[in-house]
């Protein structure tokens, strides 16, 4: 039933106990916290402003309806008042021991060996079919909101910036009809960017996005972050495409290929990811050379560019909380998106948050 959530019930506030602070983001606080009664521990998001708090009832409203071994579970709510009027937000998420994959590929030398990227992408895979046959664009995926179990299973995090598409003309959302369109501009894809719309093939570039990422440690698009305007109009407008890994297989560059199509309308949808060579074992059918150089020398990095040198600062808020499981991203891209004037970009996360004003 819409409103309620699939999971467990609320945790009222004398039933729990709120710990330290194991991260922070634009919407706010993230607190580890422990249920009193059973000793398990949960996550809670609280608001600090007016745009986080429209991020978490987003997340909470999307959330609500879901049940999916592959997507992270809302737990509940609680909305309390100060006597100022104004709103304490506070939503209450499972708890992720393994922290997000940009942790794990940290930990493990700063990039994933290609069979475990195959594992988790088919995870991912099982998440995102989920999520468009529920009629949602997930809108910010990578790797800082995927999530990893002690089991090693994989869970979709973060959905502040989701959309449902269902109900909307041709199951498409445009900025006419849905304003506030958000992401993390390196991972969205060309016509998000462009402000042509949402739709489901716009997560299927961000999946190419993620895999990048966890191929090489880097975000996609990684040596374009010091400009972020012009790597705003190089993703939108330019025929290029992110650096692919030189390392993965023909299989693997082959699906990323499919992945990072710039015509929409072209690229794969879930069903035919999960059938493709890469993720199913398949034999990829051989082609003569010049159908393979289409992949480019131009877009594959280098083996020894992806060595452990990016930039991890210490006043980067979400590489000195590294457990946390979710993203710091609230971004809105509206119609001035190609223009200077009025932009905001903040290098937190290596580029992550982007505001227009």
């Amino acid at each position: 039933m819409a409103g309620e959530c699939k999971c467990l019930s609320s945790p009222q506030p004398s039933d729990w106990v709120k710990g330290k602070i194991i991260g922070s983001g634009s919407f706010g606080a993230v607190h580890l916290a422990m249920d009193k009664a059973t000793g398990s521990l949960f996550v809670i998001k609280s608001a600090e402003s007016e745009a986080g708090l429209l991020s978490l009832e987003n997340e909470s409203e999307i959330l609500e309806d879901l049940d999916s071994p592959f997507i992270i579970k809302c737990i509940g709510k609680h909305v309390s008042r100060e006597a100022t009027g104004e709103r304490n937000y506070n939503l209450f998420m499972e708890y992720m021991a393994g922290g997000s994959l940009a942790d794990v590929a940290e930990n493990f030398g700063g990039a994933l060996d290609e069979k475990v990227i195959v594992l988790y992408t088919r995870e991912i895979l099982q998440g995102l079919k989920y999520l468009h046959k529920s009629g949602i664009v997930h809108s910010d995926l990578k790797c800082r909101n995927v999530l990893l179990g002690s089991l090693g299973n994989i869970k979709l995090a973060d959905f502040g910036c989701a959309k449902r598409l269902i109900g909307l003309k041709n199951d498409k959302v445009t900025l006419q009809s849905c304003r506030g369109i958000g992401g993390t501009p390196l991972w969205m894809a060309p016509e998000v960017l462009r402000n042509e719309g949402l739709e489901f093939a716009a997560d299927i570039w961000s999946l190419g996005c993620t895999i990048i990422e966890m191929a090489t440690g880097r975000p996609p698009w990684d040596g374009d972050i010091s400009n972020p305007m012009a790597a705003f109009l190089k993703i939108a407008c330019s025929n290029e495409l992110p650096e692919f890994p030189a390392h993965f297989s023909q299989e693997g560059l082959d699906f990323l290929q499919k992945c990072l199509e710039r015509n929409p309308g072209k690229r794969y949808t879930v069903e035919k990811l999960l059938d493709h060579p890469f993720i199913s074992g398949k034999k990829l059918k051989t082609r003569d050379s010049r159908e393979q150089g289409a992949h480019s020398p131009a877009s594959v990095l280098a083996l020894g560019m992806y060595e452990n040198d990016w930039d991890n600062s210490p006043s980067d808020p979400v590489d000195c909380n590294r457990s946390i499981p979710f993203s710091t991203t609230f971004c809105h891209l509206e119609n001035n998106v190609s223009q200077n004037d009025g932009t905001n970009a903040e290098s937190s996360d290596n580029w992550i948050t982007v505001r227009t004003s």
